[in-house]
């Protein structure tokens, strides 16, 4: 198949599922096109079955804001007709799906381009539910050919919110070859050259990640007699507000600011406890990346992080802002060494047996089979 797909070129997570969806699509023999107006934050090399189109923006004196959605649609349009697109598939509903059928419904007297739209949380949860955007949120999913969310939870919400039910639960996913426990790193020695335990939470900073909540947990493990160090990856809004968090609360040595890193993996590999407290996760995909390290998650009972972490099996689950229970699970699992190993053996093998992409990615290439099937079905 020709396949093109749109995502945000960012370090969200619709972002990097659909950047790693279309190596993996690749990897299958099939051409993936990427139409976006940057270089997917996974996307780190281009070959002979992965394309990168990018959206360039119009300078206009008329224009306060760039028409990002219309040049989208005409990239979009240009790029099915050139490359003989299959089918387009966004990631993230506003606006991408609306670009996407706004391209489909210009080109349709050549050929039809079927339109699959894929959920990931605040595009349905957040944006999409706001009463200005819901209407054409609406639309966009009832014009799609094909509705994917990546959890039972963004399924129900959807309906609940959209009225709209006829959506496929396609998970996120993890490879295993990519994720994996690296105990000989040399990145360990050097977060923790003292032999500290390493607690490890990745976000873009985003004050519903609750990045604030981690350096409490740093500060009530210490105060609890554990020694432990914060590494911190990523970067956002919430980071200076964090810095000065921990600075307060007497634990800036043990703080580590990482920035934006394009291997996660090098630093879950070599982390002790994920930290995942925030306040909202259609599905949680950096605990999925951490699970598959052999690292045990302490997370929020929220969205559809039940879903992904077993509580009690996987890690360890609380309400929204307890600091204490979850200091008091970093602390379980810092001082007993063998349920912490046990806890993370358990959970890669329930992060690959549930979550692998040997298991998703079919599932994908099957919906897409069955999309263009009804799109035949209906032109004949």
């Amino acid at each position: 198949m020709n396949i093109g797909i749109t995502v945000y070129p960012t370090y969200g997570g619709s972002g990097i599922v659909g950047s790693e969806l279309g190596k993996e699509l690749s990897e299958r023999g099939h051409n993936v096109h990427f139409i976006s107006s940057g270089l997917p934050t996974r996307l780190t090399e281009l070959n002979a079955r992965v394309h990168f189109h990018e959206v360039e923006m119009m300078s206009y004196p008329l224009f306060e804001h760039q028409p990002y959605s219309l040049a989208l649609a005409t990239k979009m349009a240009t790029v099915a007709r050139a490359e003989k697109l299959d089918l387009l598939h966004v990631h993230y509903a506003i606006p991408h799906s609306i670009s996407a059928i706004l391209a489909r419904e210009s080109i349709k007297e050549r050929f039809y381009l079927p339109v699959i739209t894929t959920l990931h949380g605040t595009d349905i949860t957040l944006v999409g539910a706001d009463r200005s955007y819901l209407p054409i949120t609406r639309y966009g999913l009832q014009q799609s050919d094909g509705v994917t969310a990546v959890s039972q939870f963004l399924k129900k919400a959807t309906i609940e919110t959209f009225d709209f039910d006829e959506i496929e639960v396609i998970p996120n996913f993890i490879c295993a070859c990519h994720y994996k426990k690296l105990p000989e790193s040399p990145l360990r020695e050097e977060l923790a050259p003292a032999g500290e335990k390493l607690l490890v939470h990745v976000s873009n900073f985003r004050a519903v990640k609750r990045p604030l909540d981690c350096v409490e947990i740093l500060a009530k493990v210490k105060q609890k007699g554990g020694k432990a160090r914060l590494v911190m990856v990523g970067d956002g809004p919430e980071r200076s507000a964090c810095y000065y968090q921990a600075e307060k609360l007497g634990v800036k040595e043990e703080t580590i600011f990482v920035g934006k890193q394009a291997n996660i993996s090098d630093y879950l590999g070599v982390a002790d406890v994920f930290l995942l407290p925030s306040e909202l996760e259609s599905f949680g995909l950096a605990a999925l990346e951490a699970e598959a390290c052999e690292v045990p998650v302490i997370a929020t009972r929220i969205g559809g992080i039940p879903e992904v972490v077993t509580d009690g099996e996987t890690g360890f689950l609380s309400d929204i802002g307890d600091t204490e229970k979850m200091s008091d699970d970093v602390m379980k699992l810092l001082k007993d060494e063998a349920m912490r190993i046990e806890m993370g053996e358990k959970a890669r093998e329930s992060a690959i047996s549930r979550y692998g992409s040997e298991l998703i990615i079919p599932h994908y290439i099957s919906f897409y089979e069955k999309i263009l099937q009804t799109a035949k079905s209906a032109a004949a």
